[in-house]
């Protein structure tokens, strides 16, 4: 039991013709077809909900890059928050989180298996 799951783990099956390839494989070698980005988008990673709204609501102390694991950036927003301006691109950031598809924020943020 424990080889099988260990396979399963392994493995994917092509887009185009079904076949048991690599996970890791870009190119069917069956069929030659590339494979589209294998990329988690059911909730185990960062939530872009989570994302906007700490944009939106929190934005000017850039809570929402810190959740986003960009420490550098969110240092930058607490050094210029007295400015208002991260109030503002933080607003912004959080609409286009929410807005964005699973999809693009999953491959954006890292939510790669």
């Amino acid at each position: 039991m424990n080889e099988q799951v260990q396979t399963l783990r392994r493995t994917k099956f092509c887009t185009n013709c079904g076949g048991e390839i690599d996970y890791r494989a870009e190119i069917c070698p069956k069929c030659g077809v590339r494979q589209p980005l294998s990329v988690d988008v059911t909730g185990s990673g960062k939530s872009k909900i989570t994302a906007g709204l700490f944009g939106i609501l929190l934005g000017g102390i850039g809570i929402h890059k810190f959740y986003l694991g960009s420490v550098g950036w969110g240092i930058v927003y607490l050094i210029f928050c007295w400015t208002f301006i991260p109030v503002i691109v933080g607003l912004i950031e959080g609409i286009v989180y929410l807005t964005m598809s699973d999809y693009d924020f999953a491959v954006k943020y890292g939510n790669k298996r």
